[in-house]
């Protein structure tokens, strides 16, 4: 059975306010990150391959924090960028998906060497 990751309770709080923000505002986040956020609200168990995804669309997107908007009383607030950034579980999501990747990443290694030099080793 594949392994999967239960969002925390900061996760999805911060998920539904991001769902909120965009009922309320009409704007932030694609279908993608509405459903991302659905499933953080109700702490459905996540694949590997999610986080990996939700570990990405944070990389991608730390940048978002430097733009206007993102700080309550700033012109623009929330952004657009700011309600994406919560739908996908905020700073608790992106630390969260961090950690559950270095984890993911250290499985995949140890499981490489595993079977590296074994008679199941392709790669010679």
């Amino acid at each position: 059975m594949a392994e999967t990751y239960k969002p925390t309770d900061s996760m999805a709080s911060n998920a539904r306010r991001g769902l909120a923000l965009r009922d309320e505002f009409n704007r932030g986040g694609t279908a993608v990150g509405i459903a991302r956020a659905r499933d953080i609200a109700n702490k459905k168990n996540l694949s590997e391959s999610t986080v990996l995804r939700m570990h990405s669309f944070f990389s991608r997107h730390e940048v978002d924090k430097k733009g206007k908007g993102w700080k309550q009383g700033e012109e623009g607030y929330p952004s657009n960028g700011l309600i994406a950034w919560l739908l996908w579980g905020g700073d608790s999501g992106k630390s969260w998906a961090e950690s559950k990747r270095n984890q993911i990443m250290r499985r995949r290694e140890q499981s490489s060497k595993m079977w590296k030099g074994s008679a199941f080793d392709i790669t010679e």
